[in-house]
């Protein structure tokens, strides 16, 4: 008879979906799951704010697509991973936060750290609920896996007391927990696959975008045969990032209102016509363009914009069956006029790359990608404001997964968990994280984390002492003397980076951004280069940009 606690029934059940990692900080509701852990094999990274906790969690969901993890203790411990899960909630991403909680018996009568859970993810989580045994854990984890993991993926909340982790269940009566969800993806009804085809064959300027679920739906060489196939012009956002490679003559990243602009067949597949794509409207779309959206979730096709053909299904499905259904189809006309319009843009972004002190974003972006794509295999992790935004127009993503941003929800704070995940899954992986001087203060501390697990990463912080996506608007809406709250100090990021252990380096003059990044790469370990930037260089290359 093999007597288990709760806590060891967690465990091996984490382990059954293949999770190496979890992430949590410490409290005695949740000590018991730490035993099992330990005896499975499965590392515990402890990090500095549950918060961030939750944020590595979504991002090893992201990297591995399956599960990540994250482990907190009841009340406050909860409540500071909230907003992990709604950035995981709002990306798609199947994390699945287990929170701690009183004796069962105690409950109610105003227990340490007690509160309502379940009801502050139910609007969060795709699933939200308690483990009212511990016999039942195992049954209530496959549910969890499976509803993270199926349809639109998202996260998952279980609350679990301290006596349901304590408590014994024999093994040996549990129902073995075997083949509790399937793997089978879903294919797109054949008459809008012909639909599509048939709008397609026609189009004389079709565009497309693709968006998280190439990435996810393993879809990298679909797309790849599609394009080479038909010759249709590529935007890539969010995950899709690096889907194809940037040499491919449909890849474009500079003109996506020119070509969407212009085009009478739009193909939007696995991204949502939210406020990144304007809501589906002009200036980004024309109100003249015929729509085709592919999407797994039905409830994502035709929301703020009415498309001619919607397909329901997994990417890779849909774009292998609209492959085979085209015809090889000669678009160099099309690729030639927007590829000149492309070298324009280039050109005006370009131009900032030599420009002498203060600073420009753009120039420390080149910078950055040149020494990044000379060093090894690159991820970029982005984590900031108006600083972030220019800079994902240089960086070159070579690969996808290689790129990692808070999604949806806009969430800062993200860049030192996120890259615990990374640097935790992937350590031949040079990760650079592109830290906005705000967002740093988020979960800087996280930082530690890193230095403590041996987690080498670049950490490069723009620093223009300001809100700055936020202080620009701001100054021109109301003026400057009414725009409080924007403005910050030139802290020494560098430093504190430096007292956690680690190396950091201060970067005034553009001529010292080479150097100093090449130093912190050999530097093995958490480096931080703390770069001051022009806090006007928004305005001045018109680059700016902020959405309500």
């Amino acid at each position: 008879m093999a007597m288990l606690t709760g806590g060891q029934l967690v465990a091996k059940m984490l382990k059954k979906e293949n999770v190496k990692h979890v992430f949590t900080l410490s409290g005695l509701h949740v000590a018991p799951i730490y035993v099992g852990l330990v005896e499975e094999g499965i590392q515990i990274v402890d990090t500095r704010h549950e918060q961030a906790a939750a944020h590595a969690a979504d991002a090893y969901a992201r990297l591995t697509r399956g599960i990540g993890v994250a482990i907190v203790t009841a009340g406050p411990g909860v409540t500071d991973a909230l907003t992990g899960v709604a950035n995981a909630f709002f990306a798609n991403s199947p994390m699945i936060l287990i929170g701690g909680a009183a004796h069962i018996a105690n409950q109610t009568r105003g227990s340490l750290q007690e509160m309502p859970q379940i009801e502050l993810f139910k609007t969060i989580t795709k699933w939200s609920d308690r483990v009212p045994r511990p016999d039942l854990i195992p049954s209530y984890f496959a549910k969890a896996f499976r509803t993270a993991l199926t349809g639109r993926p998202g996260p998952v909340f279980l609350e679990l007391a301290f006596d349901v982790l304590c408590d014994f269940a024999d093994e040996d009566t549990l129902a073995p927990i075997v083949n509790y969800r399937t793997t089978a993806r879903i294919a797109p009804d054949p008459k809008q696959i012909e639909k599509a085809a048939a709008l397609l064959a026609r189009a004389e300027r079709p565009a497309m975008i693709c968006g998280g679920s190439v990435y996810w739906d393993n879809a990298t060489e679909d797309l790849k045969a599609f394009c080479d196939k038909t010759g249709i012009p590529v935007f890539l956002n969010g995950p899709g990032r690096g889907c194809l490679p940037a040499e491919h003559p449909s890849f474009f990243q500079h003109t996506r209102k020119d070509a969407l602009t212009f085009a009478d067949v739009v193909m939007v597949v696995g991204t949502p016509f939210d406020f990144r794509l304007n809501y589906g409207g002009e200036p980004t779309f024309s109100a003249d363009s015929k729509i085709i959206q592919i999407d797994i979730d039905p409830t994502e096709v035709g929301r703020n914009r009415a498309v001619e053909v919607g397909i329901v299904s997994d990417v890779s499905l849909a774009l292998s069956q609209l492959t085979a259904a085209l015809p090889k189809a000669d678009r160099s006309a099309q690729l030639s006029k927007l590829r000149e319009a492309e070298k324009k843009k280039v050109a005006g972004i370009s131009k900032w790359f030599t420009d002498d002190k203060p600073i420009h974003h753009y120039r420390l972006a080149k910078e950055i990608n040149d020494v990044a794509n000379s060093s090894g295999d690159p991820m970029f992790i982005c984590d900031g404001g108006n600083y972030v935004a220019m800079a994902a127009k240089v960086l070159e993503v070579k690969k996808p997964g290689r790129w990692l941003d808070p999604g949806a929800l806009g969430c800062l704070g993200v860049g030192a968990p996120f890259a615990l995940a990374a640097k935790s899954l992937y350590p031949d992986r040079t990760i650079w994280v592109i830290q906005g001087d705000g967002s740093f203060g988020f979960n800087g501390f996280d930082f530690e984390t890193a230095i403590r697990f041996k987690l080498p990463m670049v950490i490069v912080v723009g620093n223009d002492a300001a809100w700055g996506q936020i202080r620009v608007p701001q100054v021109q809406l109301f003026g400057a003397d009414k725009s409080p709250a924007t403005l910050l100090a030139p802290t020494r990021y560098d430093e504190i980076v430096k007292a956690m252990g680690g190396w950091g380096e201060l970067v005034t003059e553009p001529s010292q951004i080479r150097g100093a990044l090449e130093r912190a790469v050999k530097s093995n370990t958490v480096a931080c280069v703390n770069v001051m930037i022009d806090p006007d260089a928004p305005e001045k290359s018109g680059a700016m940009g902020y959405a309500v």
